[in-house]
């Protein structure tokens, strides 16, 4: 079963996300800022990583940053909804990081299911290092 971690400061959305991808057969850890998401990833690397990328503390693309210098090959997907900006902005930026796909906020669950999908697709030397 993979396992994904979510990081994503809006709890509502990341209760939703963890309910559907659990009923999708996914393991689901949760993180509610790029600070928890790093230390949880730290203590158990997840198969897959999506992260907002506007949130409090640490944000997503610092978070990105980080599990980049760490060495990590985990598929990552970025979303955002663009906070003061246009949200394609803080998504090319992502991407640029290390961001494997991006998704726009909001987003229909089948389109994050069929990205999920395919980011896990990756061979297995781009999962946890």
């Amino acid at each position: 079963m993979p396992r994904i971690l979510i990081i994503e400061d809006d709890t509502s959305l990341r209760r939703a996300l963890r309910l559907s991808l659990e009923r999708s057969g996914h393991e689901i850890v949760e993180a509610g800022n790029g600070r928890e998401g790093i230390a949880a990833f730290k203590a158990n690397p997840a198969d897959l990583v999506i992260t907002d990328l506007i949130m409090p503390d640490v944000e997503g693309v610092e978070t990105i940053r980080r599990l980049r210098e760490m060495g990590t090959k985990v598929p990552i997907l970025a979303t955002s909804g663009g906070g003061r900006n246009n949200p394609r902005d803080y998504l090319y930026i992502a991407r640029h990081l290390g961001a494997n796909q991006v998704l726009e906020k909001p987003f229909e669950i089948e389109t994050l299911r069929t990205a999920i999908a395919t980011l896990l697709a990756i061979p297995s030397e781009a999962g946890p290092a």
